[in-house]
């Protein structure tokens, strides 16, 4: 199998895992086993997994997740993400049920902690990206400073089967802003779900308009007495906190973790996973499953038995 032909799925599952919880918990009624197990996110992850699966047909497939609360950001900044209070109990048994489903499956699942899951997903497209086409499934914009030639970003919209498909033309079309640009973004403005505050006084419009003109955070510096009193006042006061805010909003992409190609390609492990399927009572996914078979494996199992025998996976 040539590279062109190789496409890997980095898929962000606490993004998932949150968006199934809360489309599944609005309305009051919580899913759960006889046995009093909540299991309402664990079943929508598995029905968003399978949709996208279906929809973009990866060769190899890797999830990644945080790993706890305490990373190198809130060390570095002790209020990053403090806002945020704590995940309803409900969802708490299924951080790590998931990630049992998901192994089940045969999804190699990746975490280290100290890192969040966006560096562990930024790291692995690095690192795989001249091996295959990378898609980050994800509902963070913040990922799209990720794309290029070989990276693109699938943000989940409301709803099921609902995609962008982020790639470098899009990204302008849609934002007028570069990759490198969404970081700098977040270094004008903040990011009011992760509690870092950027520049005091600079929102989103006149942050774009600082990129537009000047295209990079040095640019704009550089350019200080060309700005209106107001706006250079501001970054003048708040420049640490403007260098501290770019800093947090950066993806790392060294994170130490491994994970060749060979070791995520997708080979549903069907038996196991049925079983565990009916171990969450989850009858009416069990079809999933056989339907992966049917409109995944039958079709692109020439191409997997290739991707199996390449030793670069």
């Amino acid at each position: 199998m040539g590279d062109s032909q190789k496409r890997l799925m980095l898929v962000d599952g606490m993004a998932l895992l949150f968006r199934a919880f809360y489309a599944t918990s609005y309305s009051g009624y919580i899913r759960k086993t006889s046995q009093g197990l909540p299991t309402n996110a664990v079943y929508g992850f598995i029905q968003y997994f399978f949709d996208a699966l279906q929809h973009f047909r990866p060769t190899h497939v890797i999830c990644c997740w945080d790993m706890g609360s305490s990373t190198f950001r809130t060390e570095t900044y002790s209020a990053y993400k403090q806002n945020r209070g704590e995940p309803p109990l409900e969802l708490l048994p299924q951080f790590d049920l998931v990630k049992e489903v998901v192994e089940s499956m045969g999804v190699r699942n990746v975490g280290l902690a100290g890192y969040e899951a966006d560096d562990c997903i930024g790291t692995l497209a690095a690192c795989h990206q001249a091996d295959a086409e990378v898609l980050v499934l994800t509902g963070d914009h913040d990922m799209l400073q990720l794309i290029n030639e070989r990276i693109n970003i699938v943000i989940m919209n409301k709803g099921r089967s609902n995609y962008t498909v982020y790639d470098l033309q899009t990204l302008h079309e849609r934002k007028r802003l570069t990759p490198s640009q969404i970081v700098d973004l977040k270094a004008f403005m903040g990011d009011t779900s992760d509690n870092y505050p950027g520049v005091k006084g600079i929102g989103e419009k006149t942050a774009l308009k600082l990129l537009a003109d000047y295209e990079t955070v040095e640019g704009c510096l550089a350019c200080l007495d060309e700005l209106p009193k107001g706006v250079r006042t501001k970054i003048e006061t708040n420049l640490e906190m403007l260098h501290l805010s770019r800093d947090l909003a950066r993806i790392r992409l060294n994170v130490p973790i491994a994970c060749e190609l060979g070791e995520c390609l997708w080979a549903l492990q069907h038996e196991a996973a049925v079983s565990k399927f009916e171990l969450l009572e989850f009858g009416g996914l069990v079809k999933l499953l056989q339907q992966a078979v049917e409109w995944y494996e039958e079709p692109f199992a020439a191409e997997r038995e290739v991707a199996a025998a390449d030793p670069n996976g």
